[in-house]
Parts: C-alpha cells; sequence; structure tokens
C-alpha cells in the first residue's frame, strides 16, 4: 500500500482546521488525503444507534440510516473494544454496507474492513463514534501497522470530540451545560422524534424549533398534509420544559360538533344524554404540559370562541358543571389550510388566529427540500428492512433518480408508504438474494414522476366514446378519489379543495359508487 501523505500530513491538516472547516466531512477528506481505499465513514454514537454523520464512497441514503448496534455484529465488535480492529478477509459477519458502495457494480459483498473506535479523553473513554473503511480489494489494509491506525485512532478522537463541542456551543450557547445535556438526550434517546433532513429549510426549521421550544410561546404549524407537522410538534414538546409532562394530541378535523366541547374540558356524569361516567378533557389531561391541535382550521366557529377563552384566561368549565377550574397547558396547533384566507373568507376568528399563532413554523413540502428525499428513503429502508426481515435493503442508482424528479404530492407520508410497497414488491421477485434492491418499477410513481396536468384530464380517446354524463362521471370520479388521496380521506378537507359542499360531495361519490369509510 503507498500512502499519498504521512499522518503527520493529516494532523497538520487538522490543526489548522478553522471553525467553519471544522466539520466531520472535512475529516474524512484528510483521511482519504492519507489512506486510499473504496469507502470511508463517520458514525456517531446515539443511545444504543450509529448515526452516519459523514461518509465517501457510499450511497447518499446511507446518511438517512440509523444502525442498531446489536443488530450489526461487525458495528457491535468495532463498538466493543478500544483498539482499531482489521476484520479477517474469510470473517463471516456480515457487512452494513454490503451493497452500498457507490464504485461497485453488481451486489458483490464488501471485502476488506476495518474500524477504528472514537473514545473521548474527558468522560472515562466514553465511546463517541466510530470510524469505518472498506474495499473491494480483500488486501487494502494488510501492511497497515497497528500503531498508525492507532496514531489515527488519537487524531480523529481528538477532532471529533473537539467538532462536537464547537457545535454544542453553537446551538445552546443561551443555556446552561446541564440543561442543554438533558434536552439533547430526551431528543436522542426518545424513538420517533428525529427530524431528518439537511436541506435549508429543514436547517431553518430546526433552528426555529429550538429557538421556540424554550419559550412559552404558542406556535401555529403550517404546511401541506403529509409533511412531518405533528413531529415539528413532539419536537418542540421534547426540546421545551415541560418536556417531562404529557404531550396530549387531539385532531380538530375528527371531532362531532355536538361533542367537541366534551372532547376540549371534559364532561361530569349525567351532562348529557350517554354521559354515563365523567370524564377529563383534553385540556385537563394536558395540564402542566402540552396539548397539541392538528388540523386547528377545521373547527367550528362556535368551539373557536371557547378555545380563545381558555387561551384567553386558561380556565375550563367542564361540561355539566358550574365551577371553573385552571390549567397550565402550552398551545401547539397545525394545519394545512392558509388561516389568514380562512379568516377573511369569515370561516376561523381572527383574534383565535393571532393567539395561535404567536411563534409560526412553516415546514417546507418535499419537493422543496433538495436532496432530503433520499436521505429519508434510508431512513424508511432501514424501518421496512427490518418489518420484513430483509438482511441488507438498498436503491438503485435509477431509484434515486426517479425519487428526486417525482413531485411528492403527499410529502413525507406518501414516501414512506412508496418505499414499504416497493420493498414488498422487491423482495417478492428477489427472495433468494441476500441484498434486495429496490428498482423503478417497484415504486408504482414513474407515470406521475412528470408534472401532472391540474387536476385530472380525461383520456380525450376514451371521450370521444363516451356520451356526455358518463365522461362528465367519470372526470368526477378520478377528480374525487385525486383528492381524497391527497387530503389523507378527509371528506371535509376535499370538499373545500372542490369547492363544493361536504354533504353534496357525499351525496356525489355516492352516486358514483366512490366508498371511503375513513373520515378523519
Amino acid at each position: 500500500m503507498t500512502f499519498k501523505k504521512s499522518l503527520l500530513d493529516v494532523a497538520l491538516a487538522l490543526t489548522k482546521a478553522s471553525s467553519v472547516d471544522h466539520n466531520f466531512s472535512y475529516l474524512l477528506s484528510c483521511i482519504n488525503d492519507w489512506l486510499e481505499c473504496d469507502a470511508v465513514a463517520l458514525l456517531l454514537k446515539q443511545g444504543d444507534v450509529l448515526k452516519p454523520v459523514a461518509l465517501h464512497g457510499l450511497s447518499d441514503d446511507t446518511l438517512g440510516r440509523r444502525f442498531k448496534i446489536a443488530e450489526h455484529p461487525r458495528l457491535f465488535e468495532i463498538c466493543r473494544g478500544s483498539e482499531p480492529l482489521k476484520f479477517a478477509k474469510d470473517c463471516g459477519l456480515p457487512d452494513p454496507y454490503d451493497g452500498l458502495l457507490q464504485s461497485q457494480h453488481g451486489d458483490f459483498p464488501v471485502h476488506a474492513c476495518m474500524g477504528v473506535p472514537l473514545l473521548s479523553s474527558k468522560d472515562n473513554n466514553e465511546l463517541l463514534g466510530v470510524l469505518t473503511f472498506d474495499s473491494l480489494d480483500e488486501h487494502a489494509f494488510d501492511a497497515l501497522a497497528m500503531n498508525e491506525l492507532n496514531q489515527l485512532k488519537q487524531l480523529a478522537a481528538g477532532y471529533v470530540e473537539h467538532a462536537l463541542t464547537l457545535q454544542h456551543f453553537r446551538q445552546h450557547a443561551q443555556h446552561s451545560h446541564q440543561v442543554a445535556q438533558q434536552l439533547n438526550l430526551e431528543a436522542l434517546t426518545r424513538e420517533g422524534v428525529e427530524i431528518i433532513g439537511n436541506s435549508q429549510p429543514m436547517l431553518t426549521l430546526k433552528n426555529d424549533i429550538q429557538l421556540v421550544a424554550a419559550s412559552e410561546f404558542s406556535v401555529l404549524i403550517q404546511g401541506d398534509t403529509g409533511v412531518g407537522k405533528e413531529l415539528v410538534a413532539r419536537n418542540i414538546h421534547l426540546n421545551s420544559k415541560r418536556r417531562d409532562m404529557p404531550l396530549i394530541h387531539l385532531n380538530c378535523a375528527s371531532l362531532p360538533e355536538n361533542l367537541a366541547e366534551s372532547e376540549f374540558f371534559g364532561h361530569s356524569k349525567g351532562a348529557f344524554t350517554g354521559a354515563h361516567t365523567a370524564r377529563q378533557g383534553k385540556f385537563q389531561l394536558a395540564d402542566g404540559g402540552t396539548l397539541f391541535l392538528d388540523e386547528i382550521g377545521e373547527l367550528p366557529l362556535a368551539m373557536q370562541s371557547k378555545l380563545l377563552r381558555v387561551l384567553q384566561s386558561g380556565e375550563v368549565q367542564t361540561v355539566g358543571e358550574d365551577q371553573s377550574r385552571y390549567v397550565d397547558v402550552r398551545v401547539i396547533a397545525a394545519t394545512n389550510r392558509d388561516l389568514k384566507q380562512e379568516v377573511a373568507a369569515g370561516r376561523f376568528r381572527a383574534d383565535l388566529y393571532h393567539r395561535l399563532s404567536v411563534y409560526p413554523l412553516y415546514v417546507a413540502p418535499l419537493k422543496e427540500r433538495d436532496n432530503d428525499v433520499i436521505l429519508l428513503a434510508g431512513f424508511f429502508i432501514e424501518q421496512t428492512s427490518k418489518k420484513l426481515a430483509i438482511k441488507q435493503l438498498k436503491l438503485s442508482s435509477d431509484t434515486q433518480l426517479l425519487l428526486r424528479q417525482y413531485d411528492w404530492p403527499g410529502n413525507v407520508r406518501e414516501l414512506e408508504h412508496v418505499i414499504s410497497r416497493a420493498a414488498l414488491k422487491a423482495k417478492q421477485q428477489q427472495w433468494q438474494q441476500s441484498i434486495v434492491t429496490i428498482e423503478p418499477e417497484h415504486c408504482d410513481i414513474a407515470k406521475t414522476a412528470v408534472a401532472a396536468p391540474s387536476p385530472v384530464a380525461v383520456n380525450e380517446q376514451k371521450a370521444t366514446r363516451l356520451s356526455l354524463k358518463e365522461a362528465t362521471d367519470a372526470f368526477s370520479y378520478q377528480l374525487i378519489m385525486q383528492q381524497l388521496e391527497l387530503h389523507n380521506l378527509n371528506w371535509a378537507a376535499t370538499a373545500r379543495s372542490l369547492s363544493v359542499d361536504r354533504a353534496n360531495l357525499v351525496r356525489l361519490a355516492k352516486r358514483l359508487g366512490i366508498s371511503v369509510k375513513k373520515s378523519v
């Protein structure tokens, strides 16, 4: 093996790094100047998982994956030791990167593999993360001496620890070290709260979440269906001082108007027909914590005035009782509607809108988030492969291109469903293979990857063979089905998008043979 630079050159480059250069990609660039291999990756330890933060030579979706240490034998062996580890050529342990190398043609397993644990110099040699090296040349690492690898380990660990410290102070300069640690620990260890994305809209959103979470302001989260507004609400709660108290969720679109007040404020026994027992409302359940009001734009006007009174005074009155009680609740609301337009149209109270939107947040649609679709695909692929018991699941380069080009009207939720369906189809076709590859034909989105006409056009050739009534019914059927899917089978939202009365829409759909039971 020949080296382009010495370890001394690497050390000098790392010490000269400015605060701007001090990032994880710069570290890998310096290492690549010393050691040539097909792939190198830096993964940081977060609880019981390893999170890729920088890589060279691996497919882009790898950054979206999360590797549970106990489920990947090679990573487990690297993490449990304190010395660099070169795996034997005939090692039977599966490699987590099999099939993910960019320079690799075909699904041939990685041949040479080694790992370097990075330990903290301050916190009792706590594991910070690992460096992994892979090569298709099985002799690529034979000439590396252990003392050289140990020197690299010390250089890289010091750099990573310093970079993490700088990152910590940039993000949490206004908070004490103890509080920042608790917030980070809560956010990193609680399953299902990570916001994945490195695009500018997501970086801005993450910064805004950190800023507003420390306050007691009401927050209005706006964005299209499926962008992840509930995930944003959970992050605000978990990064607030209320994180140890409950986060209560209430979907306003699913509330029957005659029971809405009871859902919000509870009812006493016998307060109305069917109230056989007393029940606490969502405000009482969220006392001391956070109440997340999803689809707030669907709330009836009569209920809006009662909600406003609680937000102003902090007092709730249980249905069937005369006395009021004070509750300490932070309200986070979300909607896919333009509430300013709803206020102008008289469908939403202006005073309630201003009370809720003390700090508005906007979650960008997936089509405006650059390469985030590939990171998210990697995240969903890792989840799906576990559910389907697939050893290794990957995206072909053509599939990655397709995902980037598709418009994603259903946003992140649609991407998750596409990956799940595609993985199932790919597994069925490739059940004998250890590495299952998702190809474009598995995704069922190619025909809509180009800009779709607005909203749906009737095929002209078919239309010429239909009567006017048949053609009109066919167009109406397609349009209603498309809008129902875009609005998550929500009849009220679909009716608004089509500018028709909800009851009339339901009757028309019934006549056309559209039967959708879900109404929330």
